[in-house]
């Protein structure tokens, strides 16, 4: 039976950077998953927004990990010649109803140190955006756009250069946990059973699932899952914003927005569906309630003009009928299981917070052995 130091279950952005940190700490690391390509749910379904960090309760780990990730997310992406673009964004309120939403945005703002925000009237928003319609909005010049996928390329390189190395097709199909660590049943094209010291468990949107199928993980410090289907759809034609355009949030999600990549194609997204189980199915009579929302701040989109894009789903440990749960990052203080790390919900901003949130792993980690 193969024995290693340490096992990190997903190979998102979350599972690669925190294998990444681990390695380069000095451990021995495996990253397994059981997709056939790297990030190939939540960490590329999205809409590769860098945020800044204005949206999460203040002291929130979502708030403080997203401020902090943004700052070095920039910094990592300089150094390395990962394609981004600090675009800004406007948040736009688009009648006298929303503007206590705009206010709250920005008092939850300035308490988690963000102090860069502009309040525009709609004269301000629409020389900036000649095509936004507004009566106020927020400017958040910080807010950028990356490229996810190389940016886990150079997670995972990274990963790899300091001796960490990847698995795919592999997935965790039962474990045990004991005194001197897990053993792991592994499936795929070579079914076998590991032994590591150190387990973490971020597997997404799979992870409250993943700790179930784990023997010795006390049940009630593992938290319900729920799954929150966003669909995307793409613009055809040139879009008139330099920058990305938010409405005020909705329960659930940040509201449809328009975003653009890194070629300059808008994507339009994404809604708020709550499914009972994973599918990412596009279904395109969603498209009529895009138009209607989008138009709200951009009456000149066309009709006909919304084409079927993608869908992504978010990783949720709240219901559509409670307050939104934070991150949950539980290392062997809250669940009792010595040399395990859980990262459960880690939806938006987990792309941004994606560097401390691997920080938190190896202090939890190294907390375990001191």
């Amino acid at each position: 039976m193969d024995e290693l130091e340490c096992v990190v279950v997903g190979a998102g952005v979350i599972g690669l950077a925190a294998a990444r940190a681990l390695a380069m700490a000095g451990h021995e690391v495996l990253v397994l998953d059981r997709a056939y390509t790297i990030g190939f749910e939540t960490s590329s379904r999205n809409s590769e927004v860098i945020h800044s960090g204005i949206y999460y309760p203040v002291g929130s780990l979502k708030a403080r990990s997203c401020v902090s990730g943004r700052r070095r997310l920039y910094t990592y992406c300089h150094e390395r010649g990962i394609p981004h673009a600090q675009i800004g964004k406007l948040i736009v309120a688009t009648s006298e109803a929303e503007l206590a939403g705009l206010e709250k945005i920005a008092a939850t703002a300035r308490g988690n140190g963000i102090d860069n925000l502009e309040w525009l009237d709609g004269t301000q928003a629409r020389r900036l955006e000649p095509a936004v319609h507004c009566i106020a909005a927020l400017l958040s010049p910080s807010t950028g756009i990356i490229d996810s996928h190389a940016l886990m390329l150079a997670y995972q390189g990274e990963a790899e250069a300091a001796g960490a190395i990847v698995v795919l097709r592999t997935p965790v199909l039962s474990g045990k946990a004991g005194a001197e660590g897990f053993e792991l049943a592994i499936g795929g094209d070579d079914p076998a059973t590991i032994r590591c010291r150190y387990l973490v468990n971020a597997a997404g949107l799979h992870a409250p699932a993943l700790a179930q199928r784990i023997d010795g993980i006390p049940p009630e410090t593992i938290p319900a899952a729920y799954f929150c289907r966003g669909v995307y759809f793409t613009l055809s034609g040139r879009v008139p914003f330099q920058r990305l355009i938010y409405p005020v949030p909705v329960a659930g999600g940040l509201g449809v927005h328009i975003t653009l990549d890194l070629a300059g194609q808008a994507r339009f997204g994404p809604d708020v569906e709550w499914i009972p189980a994973v599918d990412y199915s596009v279904d395109p009579a969603r498209g009529e309630a895009f138009y209607a929302a989008v138009r709200t701040y951009w009456p000149g989109l066309r009709d006909g003009s919304l084409q079927p894009g993608y869908a992504g789903i978010r990783p949720k440990i709240s219901g559509p009928a409670d307050p939104a749960a934070d991150f949950a990052v539980q290392g062997p203080e809250m669940h009792g299981v010595p040399g395990l790390v859980n990262l459960y919900g880690i939806e938006s901003p987990g792309l941004t917070a994606s560097l401390p949130l691997a920080d938190e792993v190896v202090r939890k980690l190294h907390a375990t052995r001191s």
